[in-house]
């Protein structure tokens, strides 16, 4: 009787098993229908993708080979969009092995305009995949549509390299759980300049501020937290560091900076990437992608900052670097 009771809740678990991973196979990703798209190509569109991508987005911080003989990481330039090393690893705390794809036209040759949009904004890949989150999709799926498509006509134009990239391979449960992340896109309009909040807002939506300077516990924001640093992130050479609290905090955030301070720290990497510093061997850096944000308007990283300070300051100390 006790083995026929066993036999039936075994059977029952299996059952229950399957038809969960069935549903979740099935049915997700979520339903969300390539656009039939051509965006025409303009000076306007184009200017406005090239300082997203380069200055804003960060792009191709993930999507090239990144120097980590200097400092902050630059990406090597002459390698843009071409796929980034294998920088997402288990030994990184990544549920397995992820790479950043050839995103030059070589790789993008097959892909049409609505399938580049859906998959920059929802999360969906041309065959149908659902990307890892790593890939910040959902704050790209809460920026204007017109700026996506300036996006997409910049990456069309940049020199086509001709790499290819493996295949991201995520672990058990969570290949399957990242089925369940895509979403549909909430666009936003970009808000007027003097509206400071909003604008601002924007801005660090589209440069996925809140990705690296919030804690996360399995990939949800610790309450309390948000913005106030503590977010680990491993280099290469196995060196931690953590991102730094940027809440309006005045003891252990940046609540003492003034804007001149905030926006003259960022510009000082606007130098040519030869002239950035080289880091000795087992010496302080960090994927904090100065070189890349230093591109950004005094206007835009002044938003920033006014946003910044109308955030919660947070007391909390950041040890930021650890060898």
């Amino acid at each position: 009787m006790i083995k026929k009771i066993l036999l039936t809740l075994v059977v029952l678990i299996v059952i229950i098993i399957g038809g969960g991973y069935f549903y979740l196979t099935t049915k997700f990703p979520i339903d969300s229908p390539v656009e039939e798209l051509f965006i025409n190509s303009t000076p306007e569109r184009f200017e406005r993708g090239k300082y997203l991508v380069e200055s804003v987005t960060g792009c191709f911080g993930c999507h090239s080979t990144r120097d980590y003989n200097k400092y902050s990481a630059p990406y090597v330039t002459n390698l843009k969009g071409g796929g980034g090393d294998n920088e997402f690893t288990i030994e990184k705390g990544l549920p397995g092995n992820l790479y950043a794809g050839n995103i030059t036209p070589h790789a993008l040759k097959n892909w049409t305009d609505g399938e580049l949009f859906r998959a920059i904004t929802t999360g969906i890949s041309k065959d149908g995949r659902a990307l890892f989150p790593v890939m910040p999709y959902q704050n790209y799926g809460k920026l204007d549509r017109e700026d996506i498509y300036s996006i997409i006509t910049y990456i069309r134009s940049i020199k086509s390299i001709k790499k290819e990239v493996p295949e991201t391979e995520i672990d058990f449960p969570m290949n399957i759980i990242t089925n369940t992340i895509p979403q549909h896109p909430e666009f936003k309009e970009i808000p007027n300049q003097i509206d400071d909040y909003n604008y601002g807002k924007y801005l660090v939506t589209a440069a996925s501020c809140n990705d690296c300077h919030t804690q996360k516990n399995k990939g949800k924001e610790l309450e309390g937290m948000k913005f106030a640093g503590g977010f680990k992130l491993t280099l290469d050479d196995g060196s931690t560091v953590y991102s730094s609290n940027i809440t309006p905090d005045k003891e252990t955030g940046i609540g003492e900076w003034t804007k001149e301070k905030f926006i003259n720290t960022f510009k000082a990497f606007e130098v040519p990437l030869k002239d950035l510093n080289d880091v000795q061997s087992g010496g302080q850096n960090t994927l904090m992608p100065w070189f890349e944000y230093s591109g950004m308007s005094n206007d835009d990283l002044g938003a920033i900052y006014d946003y910044l300070m109308q955030q919660e300051p947070v007391n909390h100390k950041v040890d930021e670097w650890k060898n």
